[in-house]
């Protein structure tokens, strides 16, 4: 019997026939990194290959002397007569879709992805296969995103409201792909935007990488609070209940997240409003992202394993849910440097 191109060990999606693992857990010889969320990239490996774009943030968050070999999407490279290329995923910059084949066998690990462009990061590439690796993050119909565009409307509307009342707009997401999205698509022209340090110094490190995005300002504890008035401040879901947070009284909070999608997930998160916004595939982008693909069968790694699985099966899909250590890319873990680790300019 020919062996699975690809399998599930527990912790890594591994390639036995090239002994490489796809977003590994533990710390291995050989892993490929879909994307830099820390779910997805660990430290400790010896040697990481990644997407190009992946590079400035993997060495902020791994160590800036890791082994990283980086290469173009749809670049080939071949490894013990296994070969594999890096195709656009759509879910934060640089993330990737892995394609691994051998034969008449293809196989694809989609890491974490989204449908719609987001202005940043290259847009999703549906890729041939036979078998494909689905997340399902949002694998339930209640999800379905409306239009970036409107939610950014609202988002913009609630800032002028809050300029309007006195307050100070705090908007939450993640530091990396939710921020940078953000940023790309809203309309601040002339006005000081405000972050954590989070925020900032992953904003910082993509600036100096060569990315077109605006200059924030970091949020230190000396600055005069008259700064701040009716300013918008973006910080990471951690900041949510912090001490950190009455430098800025009056505020109104938000949230940008899909779980936003969700009646009482605003309440339960304890933000004043909620902005349906995610960087993974919705309902109808997962079933069309699948569809794209042409595999024959899929396995359905992290999210709802086994409603959207079931649900594949029942229309003609052969489907298989797994147990991964993915889906927790909680930006309240991740370090976050000292403001006596100024960003200095990279010769």
């Amino acid at each position: 019997m020919r062996p699975d191109l690809l399998q599930f060990n527990g912790n890594s999606i591994y390639c036995p026939l090239a002994d490489v693992h796809i977003d590994p857990s533990i710390p291995v010889d050989r892993a490929i990194i879909t994307h830099a969320h820390s779910d997805h990239a660990k430290p400790g490996s010896r040697h990481y290959l990644a997407h190009k774009d992946s590079e400035a943030i993997l060495r902020q968050r791994l160590g800036q002397d890791i082994s990283l070999q980086t290469v173009e999407y749809g670049e080939r490279f071949t490894i013990n007569g296994v070969n594999f290329s890096l195709h656009p995923a759509g879910h934060i910059i640089g993330s990737a879709q892995v394609r691994v084949a051998r034969n008449d066998m293809v196989w694809v690990a989609s890491g974490d992805y989204k449908l719609e462009d987001d202005h940043f990061s290259t847009p999703f590439e549906p890729v041939k296969c036979n078998v494909f690796i689905s997340e399902s993050t949002f694998g339930l119909p209640i999800y379905k995103w409306e239009p970036q565009e409107k939610i950014f409307n609202s988002i913009q509307a609630w800032h002028s409201k809050n300029k309007q009342e006195g307050k100070v707009s705090l908007l939450l997401g993640y530091a990396l792909g939710k921020m940078q999205r953000i940023l790309k698509n809203m309309q601040m022209e002339n006005e000081t935007i405000f972050a954590h340090g989070a925020v900032y110094y992953c904003n910082e490190r993509l600036r100096q990488a060569g990315f077109d995005l605006p200059q924030l300002t970091l949020v230190t504890k000396d600055m005069d609070k008259k700064l701040f008035k009716n300013a918008l401040v973006l910080a990471p879901p951690s900041a949510n209940g912090s001490p950190w947070l009455k430098k800025f009284t009056p505020f109104s909070m938000g949230y940008c997240s899909g779980w936003m999608r969700v009646r009482g997930a605003k309440t339960r998160r304890a933000v004043d409003q909620g902005f349906v916004l995610s960087d993974h595939a919705d309902w109808d982008g997962l079933n069309a992202a699948i569809k794209n693909t042409g595999a024959e069968k899929v396995f359905v790694t992290h999210g709802f394993t086994s409603v959207f699985s079931r649900w594949l099966n029942e229309n003609n899909m052969e489907a298989t849910e797994v147990i991964t250590m993915y889906g927790k890319e909680d930006e309240s873990e991740e370090s976050i440097p000292g403001e006596q680790d100024s960003i200095k300019p990279e010769v």
